[in-house]
């Protein structure tokens, strides 16, 4: 019941976040389907070709694709104010990751993978779908940003993959808590570390030689 619920969370939420990036970037309404199917189910995707699940697995969620197409033809639908208020809150990638990222990380814990197995499996789910579709629209994807996006989604695959929640109930408070800890990371700006190649000043250089 719970991998259920998080399924269907983690599409809507992507299918709303891809179709609304399609539309920043001024894609047709193909363009929406691609990015807001892909976000949807990418992330899922990658995580059966590492853990071994059959790729046909991906294509027998029919009801999922139903609701995910439903959900980018009423996104495409929206009037462009409607739209712009989705695109200011910014809540259904953390939505979404925050969904997926619990959900791969169950499944790889019920076949008994290794805890960084289980901490990749949280992380691609939650992130691939979104690595894809950022990369199509040509921008920069957000887990490869300062902006903390990845680490919540190994948090969550941390704490499933140590056996320490055992009711179904914990698995939702862990969904709520990881997007808690995503939603405050976006409105405070944190950041992980990061470095920079300069390009020494060629009076430097001359110094050196």
């Amino acid at each position: 019941m719970v991998w259920d619920v998080l399924n269907m969370i983690g599409t809507i939420a992507f299918a709303v976040s891809g179709a609304i990036v399609a539309l920043e970037v001024k894609y047709d309404i193909v363009g929406a389907y691609v990015l807001g199917l892909i976000t949807a189910f990418g992330g899922g995707a990658i995580r059966n070709l590492f853990t071994g699940i059959p790729i046909i697995e991906l294509w027998q969620q029919t009801t999922l694709f139903i609701i995910a197409i439903i959900t980018i033809s009423i996104v495409f639908l929206l009037p462009s104010h409607s739209v712009y208020v989705l695109q200011k809150w910014s809540i259904f990638d953390s939505i979404g990751l925050s969904a997926f990222a619990v959900q791969g990380a169950m499944y790889a814990h019920s076949v008994d993978l290794p805890l960084f197995a289980v901490m990749f499996s949280a992380a691609i789910t939650g992130a691939g779908g979104g690595i894809i579709r950022d990369v199509l629209a040509q921008k920069k994807p957000i887990v490869l940003r300062q902006d903390v996006y990845l680490l919540w989604a190994l948090f969550a695959g941390f704490i499933i993959g140590m056996g320490w929640l055992t009711e179904s109930y914990h698995f939702y408070l862990l969904f709520a808590i990881t997007l808690t800890l995503r939603g405050i990371s976006h409105r405070y700006g944190w950041s992980l570390p990061t470095r920079t190649i300069q390009e020494p000043s060629k009076k430097r250089i001359r110094n050196v030689a």
